[in-house]
């Protein structure tokens, strides 16, 4: 049996009623991170541009009448965009960095690469999404600067292995505008809370400091390893 997603979990834990969701860059469906809401029979809203992704997320949900799919990138702008694939991730091949370039040292080739529609989030979101999940390989901010709802929780990824989002400033500091708060960490995503939904509790406070530690000292080390090996 498939253990229940982390982020449905702690949701679960704190009670929260999550009328609606939406994920954006969700690659496969058993890597979602929305992927029990959609099987409880949440409106759900998935932004994927990569075809091959595309083809496996329409056969696995086919039939949900819950489950809204767009095929495309989201930037700043609407038209076309290129995109990088390497391994398991695909990302805007403009990027400064991402996951594969930085972790990886994936050196991008133009003659592999591809040209997919593009939208600004503004015209995907209806305004009323509880919860957000973001994984654009470091489009993450161009999601924001264009988000109408109000989620009550909000999933980005931030960080991973020697990697650190490229937008990371400013979506700390639209994160402060908008009053929210780190709830939690994993390996990769830095998951946010409306300021006041509810009250963290001292055990998740030192798990989010020791995650904090452990990232920092991953980050370290394999920074060290890659000096080393040059």
């Amino acid at each position: 049996m498939r253990e229940k997603k982390l982020l449905f979990q702690k949701t679960q834990e704190k009670d929260l009623k999550i009328s609606s969701c939406c994920e954006v860059g969700v690659y496969l469906p058993e890597t979602s991170n929305v992927i029990d809401y959609i099987y409880e029979g949440t409106p759900t809203i998935l932004v994927e541009p990569d075809p091959s992704s595309i083809e496996i997320i329409k056969k696995t949900f086919q039939g949900l009448d819950n489950v809204t799919l767009h095929e495309v990138a989201v930037f700043d702008k609407k038209g076309t965009i290129n995109l990088s694939k390497a391994a398991a991730s695909t990302f805007v091949s403009e990027l400064p960095y991402s996951p594969a370039t930085v972790n990886d040292q994936y050196v991008i080739n133009e003659s592999e690469s591809f040209s997919v529609p593009c939208e600004k989030f503004s015209a995907l979101d209806p305004g009323n999404i509880d919860l957000l999940s973001i994984d654009t390989e470091g489009c993450e901010w161009y999601v924001l600067q264009d988000l109408k709802s109000t989620p009550k929780v909000i999933s980005i990824e931030t960080h991973g292995k020697l990697y650190i989002n490229p937008y990371m400033k400013q979506i700390q500091q639209w994160m402060d505008d908008h009053e929210y708060d780190i709830w939690f960490k994993d390996k990769s995503d830095t998951v946010y809370y409306k300021t006041g939904l509810f009250k963290v509790s001292l055990s998740e406070k030192v798990e989010l400091v020791k995650t904090n530690l452990k990232l920092t000292l991953t980050r370290f080390v394999k920074s060290i390893a890659r000096t080393f090996s040059k």
